[in-house]
């Protein structure tokens, strides 16, 4: 499984797939080849879902969004 952590917060906003992180990882752009970290708003959420992310992925990512309406997020594998 992967966990998928708010930055700001440390907080665990839930967990998904290595198949829904490979969707994630395939739509996002990466800094580097070990960069774990993505920054998120509304319009990204759209790029994921037209992406084929699953529902219960877009709804984790959604709580990093918060009132702002972006986020950073970040992942681990355990």
């Amino acid at each position: 499984m992967v966990k998928i952590y708010e930055n700001s917060s440390n907080r665990l906003l839930g967990q998904i797939s290595e198949a829904q992180l490979q969707v994630l990882i395939d739509q996002l752009e990466e800094e580097s080849g070990n960069d774990q970290d993505y920054f998120l708003n509304r319009d990204t959420l759209d790029l994921l879902a037209k992406g084929g992310a699953e529902p219960q992925t877009l709804a984790i990512l959604e709580t990093a969004l918060g009132t702002s309406g972006q986020g950073e997020i970040r992942w681990v594998k355990e």
